[in-house]
């Protein structure tokens, strides 16, 4: 019998996918808890919609990702930091600092855990930070860190 499911299935398959399984498994188990629906044109009509809809999201998700990383190279990320008399930093510069700079000097919010710096900033310097949005799409941020 083939079904469409509609819910991620472990060892099956994946939300929206046409996968053929045993009649007594899909009308015992998968059927009764909705985790798929059998395939027939009304249903499989249904998923083309759900599929088109899935696209135009990710479009629009693709496309403020990319205003989001033309904004951050348009220059760099200012931080100030308390510095001794030999240009060492008072403790580092970390990924919250640089995600509250971007928040507060290029007005998006990305998350802390999806920036990764190269190594801990302990001077006064430029420095390049990675940041990964998913989905393979990654840009690098120019930081400047400066003194009080």
């Amino acid at each position: 019998m083939e079904i469409i499911l509609l819910q991620d299935v472990d060892n099956l398959g994946g939300t929206n996918e046409v996968v053929k399984v045993k009649n007594g498994y899909a009308r015992n188990f998968l059927l009764p808890r909705k985790l798929a629906v059998e395939n027939s044109p009304s249903n499989n009509k249904q998923l083309q919609e759900r599929l088109k809809l899935v696209r135009k999201k990710e479009e629009l998700m693709l496309a403020q990702i990319n205003s989001v990383i033309a904004k951050l190279n348009e220059g760099p990320v200012k931080l100030t930091a308390k510095t001794g008399t030999s240009g060492k930093i008072f403790g580092s510069i970390t990924s919250l600092q640089l995600s509250r700079a971007i928040r507060e000097q290029k007005g998006f919010d990305i998350d802390r855990k999806k920036i990764s710096l190269p190594e801990e900033l302990k001077e006064l310097g430029s420095y390049k930070a990675q940041i990964d949005f998913g989905g393979g799409k990654q840009t690098e941020v120019s930081i400047d860190v400066v003194a009080e």
